[in-house]
């Protein structure tokens, strides 16, 4: 089981690690105002959560389920059913909210001139992923808070 611990930390590490890079990245960028630097920050977003958070979910959602069996099961425990509530919250508002956006916001972006203007449409979209995503990544917090607490245990 201790494989499988690591294989849940690395999943953190990758997930929560590149949420709040991603976000620092992409508000830099949109605080340049540079066409060029947003788009390209917008583009590796999107790689990055594919690659990244996609991948650190995938691993927290299978590694978790399997460590809840050694706990008695997803609802034995509030801590554990808390977690995951907070973790699909997050899931929900990334899938449903950030991703369409950042699509949204990378076809704006796609066929400018490096030296054109961002967009007036860009920066509505901008502040609404701003938002979500803060929240999607406050939900994460105490869901890590539990992981590693575990109600007390």
């Amino acid at each position: 089981m201790h494989f499988v611990k690591t294989l849940h930390l690395f999943g953190v590490c990758l997930f929560l690690g590149n949420v709040i890079v991603s976000a620092l990245w992409k508000v830099m960028a949109d605080r340049s105002g540079n066409v060029a630097v947003i788009r390209y920050a917008t583009r590796l977003v999107n790689v990055t959560d594919l690659a990244f958070t996609a991948v650190g979910a995938t691993l927290l959602a299978i590694t978790g389920h399997l460590m809840a069996a050694d706990f008695g099961g997803v609802h034995v425990w509030p801590w554990i059913w808390q977690a995951y509530a907070l973790f699909a919250a997050s899931g929900l508002i990334w899938l449903a909210v950030l991703l369409p956006i950042q699509i949204a916001q990378a076809r704006l972006l796609r066929d400018l001139a490096s030296d054109a203007p961002v967009p007036p449409r860009y920066w509505p979209l901008a502040r609404w992923w701003s938002a979500a995503g803060t929240l999607a990544t406050v939900l994460l917090l105490p869901a890590l808070w539990l992981m590693v607490d575990k109600g007390g245990l």
